[in-house]
């Protein structure tokens, strides 16, 4: 009998279900959208049943369109956002909305945590990685803080995808990707900090049984196998966090292979054959989603978010035209900017519409233009914010460099911006190395998820084996011709921020 692997990722817009087969082959997908609140500015939460639903409707669908029988998908596995709180009390209950990873109101207690630590050396003696406000660990001390009622309650706080697996199973079960991203774990020995738990005064109970990804954590209850179209009994696999997970969907598990996501966010990764030293603690070294591997990566807020903001606000026009004529509006876009020259006529876009968190970790930087004058047009503009994103990630790319000298062989893209042959030519020019899609990458973390499940219940031995059902879609070529323009303008992007920096804090405190 033929099987399959089943994925659910939680993302922040939806949930996305899909059914891989034992080549590889995506057999089908479904997407279910949910709600999003924002309170206040910077606040921003998600109703945990709201996943749910959108979980096992998606799930259904997907197998409904594949026709595949439920005796016939051998796993389920799990991707999804990081970083998120979601509080449950002893009666194994939601205590309140879950804080997503982009939920910005920490800020204090994570500085106190720093300060009690003695600055970022200290936490990255502990975890490896540095507080970031996005982290599931300053939202545990701001709910012990500021709704203390509801942090006496919390007996197990899991992450998005976990009470997923929670609602499949009933068990209280993460795994150490994920877990890797919450502030409070041991990196280097691939286990929760208790040491620094016990330092903040944060109970050891509150966090779920840890296990490495490949791991079957549970097997699916009749209540969710009705709900989902599963089979009662199928094993539930570990997974991963998306931000991991999606890069293990598109290969990189060893050192010299370069991946960048563009989505949202601009995520620059790379798999570590061993542990390093974060040192500085200015990426995210995480667990990677097989044993003794690692995976280190650096995130741009505002990648193609920046890309997304310019054509929402300054492009209504080609919006129009694009709408006229039943075309995607970045295709209207880029046919201005491939008429741009290379360098954009030495404009430069700094991409900092949310502050920045790599290769500078600062929320006080701002988004401007640099470099303006008469001779430019509207094309300039779009393919400086192309390439001065892929200037942002190619320091970040240095910055990985930087933990272990290594040769890169090439580029692999994913995410929106993947789908611009413009944007993979600038890539590919700006890193001079050949750029390449590859198949399942566009199905983000749950490709992944459908990986690392299939290891789990032996269909691929191991997580090398799995990425073997890789096939490249497309392939660019550096244009050598286009290095010193590219190297120039580069290194003029590198001086911007140490230039502006103060004008960038005077801005933002006043």
């Amino acid at each position: 009998m033929k099987r399959y692997i089943a994925a659910m990722d939680i993302g922040t817009s939806g949930c996305k279900s899909i059914l891989i087969d034992e080549s590889g082959k995506v057999v089908s997908s479904a997407m279910e959208e949910y709600p999003l609140y924002s309170p206040r500015p910077g606040w921003n939460e998600q109703d945990p049943e709201d996943w749910w639903r959108g979980a096992h409707n998606s799930l259904r669908k997907a197998i409904s369109k594949s026709g595949v029988s439920a005796g016939e998908i051998a796993a389920v596995s799990l991707s999804g956002q990081m970083h998120g709180l979601v509080a449950m009390d002893a009666n194994r209950e939601v205590i309140r909305r879950a804080f997503l990873w982009n939920d910005q109101r920490c800020a204090k207690q994570c500085a106190d945590v720093l300060e009690t630590l003695d600055g970022v050396d200290g936490i990255l003696r502990y975890t490896n990685n540095n507080l970031l406000t996005g982290y599931q660990g300053g939202k545990i001390l701001w709910l012990r803080e500021e709704e203390p009622s509801n942090y006496e309650k919390m007996a197990v706080a899991l992450l998005p995808k976990d009470y997923i697996r929670f609602k499949l199973t009933g068990d209280y079960v993460t795994e150490v990707s994920d877990a890797s991203g919450t502030g409070f774990f041991d990196v280097k020995n691939r286990e929760w900090s208790y040491s620094l738990l016990d330092k903040l005064n944060i109970p050891r109970s509150l966090f779920p049984r840890c296990v490495e990804s490949d791991v079957i954590t549970g097997e699916v209850g009749a209540e969710a196998a009705e709900l989902c179209g599963l089979k009662k009994g199928a094993p539930v696999v570990g997974g991963g966090g998306d931000s991991v997970i999606q890069t293990t969907g598109m290969g990189l598990i060893k050192e010299g292979v370069l991946g960048l996501t563009i989505g949202t966010a601009g995520i620059v990764a790379m798999g570590f054959s061993q542990y390093m030293d974060n040192i500085g603690g200015s990426l995210q070294f995480f667990c990677n989603n097989s044993r003794e591997l690692y995976h280190v990566m650096g995130v741009m807020l505002a990648g193609g978010g920046s890309y997304q903001w310019y054509r929402n606000n300054l492009c209504r026009p080609e919006m129009d035209e694009a709408r006229a004529g039943g075309l995607d509006p970045y295709v209207v876009m880029e046919r201005e900017a491939a008429v741009s020259p290379p360098g954009a006529k030495r404009l430069i876009y700094l991409p900092y519409l949310s502050g920045e968190r790599s290769p500078y970790s600062d929320p006080n930087l701002r988004a401007c233009f640099i470099g303006l004058t008469q001779t430019h047009v509207k094309g300039d503009m779009t393919r400086a914010i192309m390439e001065s994103v892929t200037y942002g990630m190619r320091q970040i790319a240095r910055k990985i460099q930087d933990l272990k000298p290594f040769e890169m062989s090439r580029v692999i893209v994913s995410g929106g911006g993947s789908n611009s042959p413009l944007w993979r030519q600038i890539i590919s020019d700006v890193f001079q190395l050949p750029v390449v899609t590859v198949s399942g990458a566009r199905e983000g973390g749950a490709y992944g998820a459908c990986l690392v499940g299939g290891v789990g219940v032996g269909i691929w031995k191991d997580i090398h084996e799995a990425c073997g059902v890789f096939l490249e879609e497309t392939r660019d070529e550096p244009n050598a011709a286009n290095k010193g323009v590219y190297e120039e303008t580069f290194g003029i992007y590198n001086d911007t921020v140490p230039a502006l920096k103060p004008i960038f804090d005077r801005l933002a405190n006043s």
